[in-house]
């Protein structure tokens, strides 16, 4: 649609929005902290929901509202550009004292906004992330929001953050790292084109919440050398221990973290001693930042799911 050209120089009030704080609306309503897109001249990048994200120059001070992305950005070097972190996000190395600045689904906005970044950068997800970075869009500032859930997204990834920062050497640099320590797992793997171990990631203990063929988990796991139990094409899908008994996995993994902090091992739960994992002694507790986070430490996860795998075949 057209702008609506005026010769008066009357601003029209802001269209109000329900999820502003007073502050906000009049942050808004004046258009303070709103980039101007003509002086925008610098990095532009298409985001996974296929919006144009175009800066002023390369971005320096960078608000990650996920903590694969800090993983990235200290990965190509850039951690001293984090200004800002969420709850669950350690802290990077050399910046004890940064802000938080809420929970990756839904931020604070007006500490987003008090740390003054030039970037945001998003996972995409469940609908509150999605509209976290649609509110922080409104109110001016540039945010990327990534969908990362296999191994090309994930360097797609690096690599737009890296024209996003003016470091697309150090994004190509740190791909090609990830990428030689794939192919040196996927060296290792048996020969042939035999079934592979089975396996099954719970991840919240439970209530059979598992990792579907649609996640980063099934990326992991088929770089490994496994197959993963769960055939849906769903991120997450909820079983019953009836599926579960079916689907008898050779291996089971049930992660720790924010969205399991009361992990528990399949082996120790009644109704489960006839799966092949609880008999054969596959059953272990694994990282959810590793395996469940999509970022560098996707690789982390590769590596040591096949050297489970590996153990359990010898």
């Amino acid at each position: 649609m057209k702008p609506i050209l005026s010769s008066s120089p009357t601003r029209r009030p802001a269209r109000p929005r329900p999820w502003l704080s007073p502050v906000l609306a009049l942050v808004l309503t004046l258009g303070l902290g709103r980039a101007d897109p003509a002086a925008a001249q610098g990095p532009v990048v298409t985001d996974d929901l296929g919006r144009e994200v175009r800066l002023a120059a390369q971005a320096g001070r960078i608000v990650p509202l996920y903590g694969a992305f800090v993983d990235i950005l200290g990965g190509m070097g850039l951690s001293d550009r984090v200004i800002a972190r969420t709850e669950a996000d350690a802290v990077p190395a050399g910046s004890p004292n940064l802000p938080v600045i809420g929970t990756h689904m839904r931020p604070n906005l007006e500490r987003v906004l008090a740390v003054k970044p030039d970037l945001v950068l998003q996972m995409d997800g469940r609908g509150e992330a999605r509209e976290s970075a649609e509110q922080l869009s409104a109110l001016g500032l540039a945010v990327a929001v990534f969908a990362v859930s296999d191994f090309p997204g994930l360097f797609a990834t690096i690599g737009r953050i890296g024209v996003l920062t003016g470091s697309e050497h150090a994004a190509t640099a740190l791909t090609d790292r990830l990428k030689m320590r794939l192919a040196a797992v996927s060296a290792r793997l048996p020969a042939g084109t035999g079934p592979r171990p089975t396996v099954f990631f719970e991840a919240r203990s439970g209530s059979l919440l598992a990792a579907g063929q649609g996640s980063m988990v099934d990326a992991v796991i088929t770089a490994a050398g496994g197959t993963n139990a769960v055939t849906v094409e769903k991120k997450l899908v909820r079983l019953s221990d009836e599926e579960l008994l079916r689907l008898a996995p050779a291996v089971c993994l049930t992660q720790r973290g924010p969205m399991n902090p009361e992990a528990s091992p399949l082996a120790g739960r009644p109704g489960y001693a006839s799966l092949p994992c609880v008999r054969n002694g596959r059953a272990f507790i694994v990282d959810e930042a590793r395996f469940s986070r999509p970022g560098p430490g996707s690789v982390d996860a590769v590596e040591e799911l096949a050297g489970l795998l590996a153990a359990g075949a010898s």
